[in-house]
């Protein structure tokens, strides 16, 4: 039971963080502080999508899920498993990564305007 509920709680902090990646530079808006920690979420997300690396919360779900005895997550990862073809088609992966680094890009301009 234990490990089922850290691979759950995994799964859960990792929808959080994909959801403060995309719109987390809206709340330095009204929270100018935490601009510092949107930019290294931001910066973990570019590297993740461009170098392929894995991200700490799958292999904690992972780990929870195999020693739960469950099965684990594809080898194509959280965003494979849970994201695309569920949330979105497949074939829109592009679209959506571009959607999310225009929200991203819009949020700083934001930021940076509303601090003049």
């Amino acid at each position: 039971m234990g490990y089922r509920l850290i691979a759950e709680g995994a799964m859960l902090v990792h929808f959080a963080f994909l959801v403060y990646m995309a719109v987390g530079g809206f709340l330095a808006w009204r929270w100018p502080r935490t601009i510092w920690i949107h930019l290294g979420v931001a910066a973990w997300g570019v590297l993740s999508v461009t170098t392929g690396m894995e991200c700490p919360l799958t292999l904690v779900e992972d780990w929870g899920r195999e020693r739960a005895g469950q099965a684990g997550l594809p080898a194509s990862g959280f965003i494979d498993h849970y994201i695309e073809g569920v949330i979105y088609p497949e074939e829109y992966t592009l679209l959506a990564r571009w959607g999310v680094a225009v929200l991203v890009l819009f949020s700083y301009i934001g930021y940076v305007l509303r601090r003049r």
